[in-house]
């Protein structure tokens, strides 16, 4: 498989003038090329950015970003952000359960997609740089930093690969889908966070 395709790399990036209100607003568009955001995104959607977005994220935002290290541009979903805990738990029963622990303190909570019902690739998490580990581990996200996943893990490369994303390598949230027409311009499956009762990472 094309790497750059499994990495959910967007392509075709551009600059679209948009009038809002009588106000000229400038959106950053792109086309999605890669499978690591399926269902959610397809191939060849076309997706626009938020205007003002840039270098910014909350908790199961869509963003665009650039992994440290590579120019490429993708597109994956936060899911911690600078202080929370994060790490990924692997049994049996159930192969992928992401574990949040919001800004390091009080409960710790499972994330909750419905797009991630059918993952069958196994791998805990994370490691100091938010990668992969050799067993399950909460580790705190560094100030300025964030962990973040594709829709599609079981092919995605992600924060388990690249580690930690950068907030101001982020070049902005996605906002609505403008291609295909027949499609809901909104994003949709966000997840949510869930008590978690298993095994103590």
């Amino acid at each position: 498989m094309n790497p750059r395709r499994a990495a959910g790399a967007v392509l075709g990036t551009g600059v679209l003038l948009c009038l809002i209100a009588g106000v000229a607003v400038t959106a950053l568009g792109v086309r999605v090329d890669g499978t690591s955001m399926t269902p959610t995104l397809h191939q060849g959607d076309r997706v626009l950015a938020a205007p003002g977005s840039a270098g910014g994220a909350h908790r199961f935002d869509v963003v665009l970003l650039r992994a440290t290290g590579r120019d490429a541009l993708l597109v994956k979903r936060v899911i911690a952000l600078p202080g929370d805990r994060v790490g990924i738990v692997s049994t049996p029963d159930e192969p992928f359960q992401v574990l949040v622990q919001e800004r390091g303190r009080g409960p710790v909570r499972r994330v909750v997609a419905s797009q991630w019902a059918g993952v069958r690739r196994t791998g805990a998490c994370c490691g100091p740089d938010g990668t992969r580990s050799a067993r399950p581990e909460l580790v705190t996200v560094p100030g300025g930093a964030f962990f973040y996943l594709g829709d599609n893990p079981d092919l995605s490369d992600d924060s388990r690969t690249y580690g930690w994303g950068a907030l101001d390598r982020i070049e902005g949230r996605v906002g609505v889908r403008a291609f295909p027409v027949s499609a809901s311009p909104e994003i949709g499956n966000r997840p949510v966070l869930e008590e978690y009762r298993g095994p103590s990472p």
